[in-house]
């Protein structure tokens, strides 16, 4: 199976397990010329950008290579992008999480709230 499917696979996993704990799905594949966020979803007040890897033959230590600084700065560029396109969320809390799959040593589904912050 091509990184494609697998990465589609994963985030149809992803999407489940947040409906399934009550958030509302707004988006998926949001995507600019800067990047790209893979879920973006509401629970209560707070908006969430999901980042999700599905990682089957991964370590921790290749989880920090996949998320590198680089990676949180376009995903972070991109959620302002659509905050400024959407403006009805952008007075509220935003926060960016990261749903790991199928990693080893990790459960299934793997949610890390607050994974990283907007620092600028």
């Amino acid at each position: 199976m091509n990184s494609k499917k697998v990465g589609d696979r994963g985030e149809d996993k992803a999407v489940e397990y947040l409906l399934s704990k009550g958030y509302k799905i707004i988006e998926r594949n949001w995507r600019t010329r800067e990047g790209e966020i893979d879920i973006i979803a509401l629970i209560g007040e707070t908006l969430v950008f999901f980042e999700v890897k599905t990682l089957p033959n991964a370590t921790v230590d290749m989880l920090s290579k996949v998320l590198n600084q680089e990676k949180r700065r376009r995903i972070i560029k991109t959620s302002k992008r659509f905050l400024i396109n959407h403006r009805q969320y952008s007075n509220g809390y935003i926060r960016y999480d990261v749903i790991v799959l199928d990693m080893p040593s990790l459960p299934k589904v793997y949610h890390i709230e607050n994974a990283f912050i907007d620092n600028e």
